[in-house]
C-alpha cells in the first residue's frame, strides 16, 4: 500500500485552503483552552516540545505520551469538528477518490483481524458496533464476513450517516457519548478515533460499561514511537492540528489497563512508515542526514518493502493497534446512568 492509494495527490492538492480554515479557526480560540494531565497515566509532570499549527505538544514525564497542553475543551472540541472544513473535504472528495482502495487495503483486513481476534476471545455472535463508521466500509466488510448477530455504526456526521443507512447498516446518528444502547455489546471497535479525544480514558470507560463481561474493544491510532514519527518528529503527519493525543504501544496499554481492560494484542501493522519517509526526503521536507547513510539503504527500492515489514512485526510502525478483554464481571450500566466525568455536551 503507498500513501497515493489512500490519499491521492491529485486530489490533496486542494486541501491546504480547508487545512487553514480549520487550523485559524482553532487558533481564534485558543484562550478557551484547558490544561489536561496526561491522557494515559493521568500524570501532572510533562516538558515541553514543540509548537505546531497553534497547538503546545508536550511529553510526559512519567510514560512519555505526546499530548497537546492546554487543549480545546470537549464542548469546543464538538463545535470544531462539526464545522470542519477539512473533514468536509475528506468526506467530498478523499474518500470517494480512494474508497475501493480503502476497502481493499484497510477494511477488508481490518474486518478480518477483527473475526480472528473475537473468535480467539473465544466469542462468537452478538453485536459489533463501530464508533466513527464514516462511509459504512468496515461494517460492510465485517457483515460480509457472518460472525456477528448485529451490526451497529455510530456517527455523529448526518452525510455520513446517511451513507451508512443507504448501505444497510444499522446506524445511530450521534457521538458515542450520547448514546444509549438497547443491551450490551459483544465488541467495540474505533478506528483513529482516539487520538481525536479530549479525554481518550472516558470514552474507554464508555467501552468498558457497554461491554458485555468478556466483551472486546478494537482500536487503531497514531503510534509516536514508530519509525516514520520519530524520524520525522515535527513533521511527521500524525503531529497535526486534530491528533491531540499521540500514544505509544506502552502508554497506550497502560490506559487500557487503568480503564479496566485485559490486552489480548499489542501491534504496530501499519505499512506506509517507509512510503511516507521517502516523500518527505523527495520533497525535502527533510534531508538525507536526518536518515543516515544505514537507514537509507533500508528504504531503498530493493529493501523497502521487506524493511516496512520488520517494522510492523517488530512494533516499530507509525500506526498502532490494540486490542483487549473487558477484564471486570461488572453488570452492564447503559451510559445515560454513568457519572459524567467531562461535558461532552
Amino acid at each position: 500500500m503507498k500513501v497515493d492509494d489512500i490519499r491521492p495527490d491529485s486530489v490533496m492538492a486542494n486541501q491546504d485552503a480547508a487545512m487553514n480554515h480549520d487550523v485559524d479557526w482553532l487558533a481564534q480560540r485558543r484562550d478557551s483552552f484547558v490544561p489536561v494531565p496526561c491522557p494515559a497515566c493521568a500524570g501532572k509532570g510533562f516538558h515541553d516540545l514543540y509548537e505546531k499549527y497553534g497547538m503546545q505538544h508536550v511529553a510526559c514525564d512519567a510514560c512519555g505520551t505526546q499530548y497537546v497542553n492546554p487543549r480545546p475543551p470537549a464542548k469546543l472540541l464538538a463545535e470544531f469538528y462539526a464545522q470542519s472544513k477539512n473533514y468536509a473535504f475528506f468526506a467530498r472528495h478523499v474518500f470517494p477518490a480512494s474508497k475501493e482502495a480503502r476497502r481493499t487495503q484497510i477494511f477488508r483486513p481490518r474486518a478480518s483481524r477483527t473475526a480472528e481476534i473475537f473468535s480467539a476471545a473465544g466469542k462468537r455472535g452478538g453485536t459489533l458496533v463501530e464508533v466513527g463508521a464514516a462511509f459504512g466500509l468496515y461494517c460492510e466488510e465485517v457483515k460480509a464476513l457472518d460472525t456477528f448477530d448485529r451490526i451497529i455504526g455510530i456517527e455523529p456526521t448526518p452525510d455520513l450517516a446517511q451513507i451508512c443507512r443507504s448501505l444497510g447498516i444499522e446506524t445511530i446518528e450521534s457521538s458515542y457519548e450520547r448514546v444509549e444502547l438497547d443491551e450490551p455489546v459483544s465488541m467495540i471497535a474505533a478506528f483513529e478515533v482516539i487520538e481525536h479525544l479530549f479525554d481518550p480514558g472516558h470514552f474507554l470507560r464508555w467501552c468498558h460499561d457497554t461491554l458485555e463481561p468478556d466483551g472486546v474493544v478494537l482500536v487503531t491510532c497514531p503510534n509516536i514511537r514508530g519509525f516514520e514519527t520519530l524520524l520525522l518528529g515535527r513533521e511527521s503527519g500524525a503531529v497535526d492540528h486534530e491528533h491531540i493525543n499521540l500514544f505509544h504501544p506502552d502508554s497506550l496499554s497502560l490506559l487500557f489497563e487503568r480503564c479496566g481492560f485485559e490486552l489480548l494484542e499489542v501491534s504496530t501493522p501499519g505499512e506506509l512508515d517507509v512510503d511516507i519517509v521517502r516523500r518527505a526526503l523527495e520533497s525535502n521536507d527533510v534531508t538525507g542526514d536526518v536518515l543516515g547513510p544505514v537507514l537509507a539503504m533500508c528504504i531503498d527500492d530493493s529493501r523497502g518493502e521487506s524493511f516496512q515489514r520488520f517494522l510492523s512485526a517488530n512494533r516499530m510502525s507509525s500506526n498502532l493497534r490494540v486490542a483487549a478483554r473487558r477484564r471486570h464481571e461488572t453488570r452492564f450500566v447503559p451510559p445515560s446512568a454513568l457519572l459524567p466525568v467531562v461535558d461532552f455536551l
